[in-house]
């Protein structure tokens, strides 16, 4: 059989997640790469494994300078298996560039699929999933979070966003100003893990109880989209302008951009961000 690249999703949060293939190609796979290989290690010793093959550190740092040497063992006959912390590669981790490089020289890329917890947390949210999005981290920044969330305040889909514990308090706060505070939503955290909790409420409620009570571990918030058909008002449409000229935006470009977005005039949002500055 010709050598692959095998992207192999790794358990999220509970060990009995990892799938019999999982256990297999770990077990046996001539190389492996890892985005933390203590972690790699921590993961086969919890699920009783030896390691035959030889581990190589792949990560967002050294991912450009190790796609090709990795590559190469592929075309020397040999199976590359791709792995990350938690989760499947590519998607918010290191894995893009290497399927990229690999698909340029014509070698075989396949996955081993498993948990997920973009997925995991849309199914559990208890928001519509027939049409979603993923937008990946919240920007570190707060200007570029307010910008990011005032640019999709419009979407009608639902969102599903990654964010560090630290940040989670002030992430949801430029939501619901972003959003609104009644729109809904859903923070999970630890899923799969001992600990496992989603609080579904609105916006507002989630950045009330984030102020007083800090949500620990690893956070999933799932926000719901805007309403098929609904027209925006003025006051909301206005609300997202502001925030996208405190995020650095001038004002004329925010006004035609929430235009755009709204369907509100953009004369008005104009004139309404220009009196808010008198």
């Amino acid at each position: 059989m010709t050598a692959r690249l095998i992207l192999a999703a790794t358990p999220i949060g509970n060990t009995d997640d990892a799938s019999p293939r999982l256990r297999e190609l770990l077990a046996t796979a001539p190389v492996i790469a890892a985005e933390d290989t203590r972690k790699l290690r921590d993961l086969t010793t919890r699920l009783g494994l030896t390691v035959t093959g030889t581990v190589v550190a792949h990560h967002e740092h050294n991912e450009t300078h190790t796609a090709d040497q990795l590559l190469d063992h592929v075309d020397s006959g040999l199976d590359v298996v791709v792995v990350t912390d938690a989760g499947m590669p590519v998607v918010s981790d290191p894995g893009y560039r290497i399927v990229e490089r690999a698909l340029e020289r014509g070698i075989v890329v396949t996955a081993v699929p498993g948990p997920s917890a973009v997925v995991t947390a849309l199914a559990v949210a208890g928001l519509p999933t027939d049409r979603f999005t993923f937008e990946g981290f919240v920007p570190r920044k707060p200007a570029e979070r307010r910008k990011t969330f005032a640019a999709l305040a419009a979407e009608q889909r639902t969102m599903v966003f990654f964010e560090a514990t630290h940040r989670v308090a002030a992430s949801l706060d430029d939501a619901a100003a972003a959003f609104g505070p009644t729109r809904r939503a859903a923070l999970c955290r630890e899923l799969t893990k001992t600990y496992e909790e989603v609080v579904r409420a609105p916006l507002g409620e989630l950045a009330s109880r984030a102020a007083q009570d800090r949500f620990k571990g690893e956070i999933v918030l799932v926000v719901a989209g805007a309403e098929k058909g609904g027209q925006v008002s003025f006051d909301d449409a206005l609300a997202v302008a502001r925030e996208r000229v405190a995020a650095g935006e001038r004002t004329k470009d925010a006004a035609s951009a929430v235009a755009k977005e709204t369907g509100v005039s953009r004369r008005e949002l104009y004139e309404g961000l220009i009196a808010e500055k008198s």
